[in-house]
């Protein structure tokens, strides 16, 4: 199978790898910027739609820079997601706080950034209000319809087992005690399915989430200000998987939105999303290079990343294409499990994966780790995180994040001297 190298040739990679040595995750300027162009341009019907990208699927501050001027904001789930949102001048409504578990601090730090705050237990409300937390005007509200939903993977549990999120019966109450507490404007969050094949799932999600606003109109008095759809978008990490049609969903949710609220006469409900690996999936590779080759009872890919480069395939068995540079076109005629140097039998990037002949040396290209590559990442073994690196939209490249060194790994322990 041929799964196109959208970012790079083997001449390229092989000079950004003389000056930056593998393994190191390569970003696509240009294919970020229109994919962040796409979506705004679908969902330009709805006057106050708005992208909160998902920092937690790509936390680098030139990433997330460029989508800052692609009018897109961010979605953050810690206090230092927070502080790389203020840092890089993200303003009052372009910050959306979605955590769990949050302590104090975090909300505090939320609301003084003018973010909104997506709440995600009933039980935080009297949290909040029994620590003389100062509401903001506006809150959201994160909602879990318990059951079944057909349109994800596994990757992502069923909501009835799902830790995220408030019931309905929580959602009305928490509408009305919100509202005690000096709650001017409310929305609703919810994430009910990951990495969705097609366009189905942003339609059906949006469906019945504009039929609860009703509900919740009737049963509160109250009008949701505004709907996020959150993630749940996924990419084609298989060759013949189906690609996602954003102006096709941007359709389908438009036709939802008025044959559910436009015709029951409520109107100016803005639509936001929380996209991360639909945006940066599939503008990033991992770039690594063949170290060794062992034939036992099967014939191992040795390379110099592992799986605290990409922790996907080993802990969720998630497939990601392999192209080896420069033999894109050959016949895949052997039969390999393409392992890193971890001690886990897991730290595979494929298995029984048939590709052409490789060779020590040859660079392979790992495909759509734009997305939950990076940041997943982890220092196990004393492996130091690797580099990253932004071709640009010129052809050039540059490094955004340089590779970690035994100094750093060694900078945090305390108590002894090492020299």
């Amino acid at each position: 199978m041929v799964k196109k190298l959208a970012l790079t040739n083997q001449k390229k990679l092989e000079e950004i790898a003389h000056d930056i040595p593998t393994p190191f995750h390569l970003y696509d300027e240009k294919g970020i910027r229109e994919k962040a162009q796409a979506l705004n341009q679908a969902f330009s019907w709805n006057k106050g739609f708005k992208e909160y990208f998902a920092v937690k699927a790509t936390p680098n501050p030139t990433i997330l820079k460029i989508l800052q001027e692609e009018n897109c904001g961010l979605d953050c789930a810690s206090n230092v997601e927070l502080t790389m949102a203020k840092r890089l001048s993200f303003q009052p409504g372009e910050v959306m706080f979605s955590s769990n578990v949050t302590p104090l601090e975090d909300y505090q730090k939320a609301r003084d950034l003018g973010a909104y705050i997506n709440l995600d237990a009933f039980e935080h409300i009297d949290f909040l209000k029994n620590a003389n937390f100062d509401f903001p005007k506006t809150i959201c509200l994160r909602y879990n319809p318990g059951g079944e939903f057909h349109l994800g993977t596994d990757i992502m549990s069923q909501p009835e087992e799902s830790k995220f999120g408030m019931t309905k019966e929580q959602i009305l109450a928490g509408i009305i005690r919100l509202k005690d507490f000096g709650v001017k404007e409310f929305g609703i969050h919810a994430f009910w399915a990951s990495n969705t094949e097609g366009n189905n799932y942003y339609p059906e999600l949006a469906r019945q989430l504009f039929s609860f606003l009703l509900e919740i109109k009737q049963e509160t008095g109250v009008t949701l200000s505004f709907v996020n759809l959150s993630g749940g978008i996924g990419v084609n990490y298989k060759p013949t998987d189906e690609i996602a049609d954003i102006y096709e969903i941007g359709k389908k949710v438009e036709r939802a939105y008025h044959e559910i609220l436009t015709e029951n006469s409520v109107s100016n409900v803005k639509i936001f999303t929380e996209l991360g690996r639909f945006m940066l999936g599939p503008y990033g590779n991992l770039v690594t290079r063949v170290r060794h080759l062992k034939h036992t009872y099967r014939d191992y890919v040795g390379v110099d990343a592992s799986s605290v480069d990409l922790m996907r395939p080993s802990i969720y068995g998630a497939y990601h294409h392999i192209t080896i540079a420069g033999k894109e076109n050959l016949e895949e005629t052997h039969i390999y499990d393409v392992t890193g140097s971890l001690c886990e039998n897991n730290d595979k990037f494929a298995v029984e994966r048939q590709l052409p002949e490789i060779e020590v040396g040859d660079l392979l290209v790992i495909h759509d780790t734009g997305a939950h590559g990076y940041s997943m990442g982890n220092q196990y073994n004393g492996k130091l995180r690797s580099a990253e690196v932004l071709l640009k939209e010129d052809g050039s490249y540059k490094l955004i994040r340089r590779a970690e060194t035994e100094d750093d790994y060694f900078a945090t322990f305390k108590g002894l001297n090492w020299d």
